[in-house]
């Protein structure tokens, strides 16, 4: 068989070996990776290294011949494709949930790769997947909250890989993304709720007398920027185009919709596109670099959609600004720009006064909203009565790697809720962490990360322990700054060294 024309990047490389270790173990698996990481890559190069019959499953025509064509540049060859009257089956085959949840397909896969895994427990995609009792599976998602996971571990088995959206922009594969709430109260409260998010037609009814004053916040605070808006309703959606000089609207109906996204993927600043969630899943325009949600949802994979759409790289490119709005809610639990990196409903809080009036780093933001949570609990821990063990227990460890994600772990997978196994603690032992009282999930993240900091040759949690004892902070040193410095200690009489070299 032909060979990939594209080098995948090292998260992707990590990304195809871990879904294929993992299958060793698990049936059905999640990969996460953010909108614009190249989730078609990744899963084509495993449809097409795969043994026997691989089928790729979408549910809209644009993802569909995304992938097919993704895969013909990729190796040089056209995958099958089933939809409507087409049923050409091959190696590897790109379908239609809606066309093949009505025909009989039992057993003709042996591997079944989702798209936009997040619709995997709708009565058309298990209808379907029923045929494939013992074919392995591959769900591809952008970064679920909790709730999602929690939806999705009734089907799949655990997360196989996962890649942050805050990794990739440091990494330098998405752009740095800035966040801006207007001062405009739009109160949600009297908004009605059906299956777990707002009604579209009660959030246009509510957001109707607010557009004029939208409409304007738009042209100014990204008159410099091309902008699309994200809508309830077509409707709101053209009223909203009748108030910005030169916009446009576009939606599954339009005769010129071809034409619009050509206008809009050529025009530069200043350029307006509106729609009605039609431009979700599917569509991409890299040089769109400001988006304004005025679809509030409570479902974050649906908001990391559609900020998602100006999250890629482009020429002349520096950052993504989401244009909030002060959505006034009786509960927390409306996505805000703050949910795409953090669950945390203090932490977004508190990003949202921030960024009123002003243009914020949003990663930054976070990070200060962060720190204080970081500090309430170092100073909880530092009054725990401590074991003489020369190990710290997991509770600890949080605050020793810095790293607040630890110390919010909850358990989503039933794997993650087991007894650890013997070889995760003694690991972590080696590692200098006491596993007692822990659970499988927890020594498995656990372990991800002092795994990743030995592979980055950083100073190990014993040494960060001691040298605190000192005044030191080397959560960044490496083991041999950090050995170096020991050892100096040592050199002159641990007990009476003072920090006045």
């Amino acid at each position: 068989m032909s060979r990939s024309s594209i080098n995948l990047r090292p998260y992707q490389q990590e990304a195809v070996k871990a879904i294929n270790d993992h299958w060793m173990d698990w049936q059905r698996e999640l990969l996460v990776l953010p909108t614009g990481c190249g989730k078609t890559v990744v899963f084509n190069t495993i449809a097409h290294d795969r043994p026997g019959k691989t089928l790729i499953l979408a549910h809209r025509e644009e993802l569909i011949e995304q992938a097919r064509d993704k895969y013909a540049s990729m190796f040089g060859e056209m995958p099958g494709k089933i939809k409507a009257s087409e049923c050409e089956i091959r190696d590897v085959t790109v379908g239609s949930v809606q066309t093949m949840c009505r025909r009989d397909y039992t057993d003709a896969f042996q591997t079944v790769i989702i798209d936009e895994a997040h619709h995997v427990l709708s009565p058309s995609y298990q209808t379907l997947l029923s045929q494939f009792g013992s074919a392995k599976v591959l769900g591809v998602t952008a970064t679920p909250d909790r709730g999602d996971k929690r939806g999705l571990a009734e089907y799949f088995d655990g997360i196989a890989y996962e890649y942050s959206l805050k990794t990739a922009v440091k990494d330098g594969y998405l752009v740095p993304i800035m966040a801006k709430t207007i001062p405009l109260e739009i109160d949600m409260t009297d908004v009605k709720v059906s299956i777990g998010d707002f009604q579209v037609d009660s959030i246009a009814e509510t957001l109707e007398p607010y557009l004029p004053e939208i409409a304007r916040s738009i042209q100014i605070e990204a008159a410099g920027r091309k902008t699309v808006v994200f809508c309830p309703l077509i409707s709101i959606a053209q009223e909203l185009v009748g108030m910005i000089p030169g916009a446009r609207e576009v939606n599954g109906e339009s005769a010129d919709r071809k034409e619009t996204l050509e206008w809009f993927d050529k025009a530069g600043p200043g350029a307006v596109l509106c729609n009605a969630m039609l431009l979700t899943e599917g569509w991409d325009c890299p040089s769109c670099d400001c988006v304004v949600v005025l679809r509030p949802t409570k479902i974050r994979s649906l908001y990391c959609q559609m900020v998602g759409r100006g999250t890629r790289l482009s020429p002349g490119k520096e950052n993504l600004l989401i244009l909030d709005f002060l959505w006034l809610t009786n509960k927390h639990n409306l996505c805000k720009p703050a949910s795409l990196v953090s669950e945390n409903e203090d932490d977004i809080g508190a990003v949202v006064k921030a960024s009123t009036d002003e243009e914020i780093d949003l990663f930054g933001a976070v990070s200060d909203a962060e720190a204080a949570r970081r500090q309430s609990l170092a100073e909880a821990l530092a009054k725990q009565k401590r074991k003489k063990s020369k190990l710290i227990n997991p509770l600890e460890l949080f605050s020793v790697l810095d790293d607040i994600g630890l110390a919010d772990y909850e358990p989503t997978f039933k794997w993650e809720t087991e007894e650890p196994t013997q070889k995760q603690v003694e690991v972590l032992e080696k590692f200098g962490v006491d596993a007692e009282g822990s659970t499988k999930g927890y020594c498995s993240k656990m372990l991800d990360k002092l795994i990743a900091r030995s592979k980055e040759g950083k100073a190990t949690v014993k040494q960060i322990r001691t040298l605190r004892k000192f005044g030191y902070d080397p959560i960044d040193w490496s083991r041999e700054q950090a050995s170096k410095k020991l050892s100096a200690l040592a050199a002159v009489d641990w007990k009476r060294w003072r920090l006045h070299e």
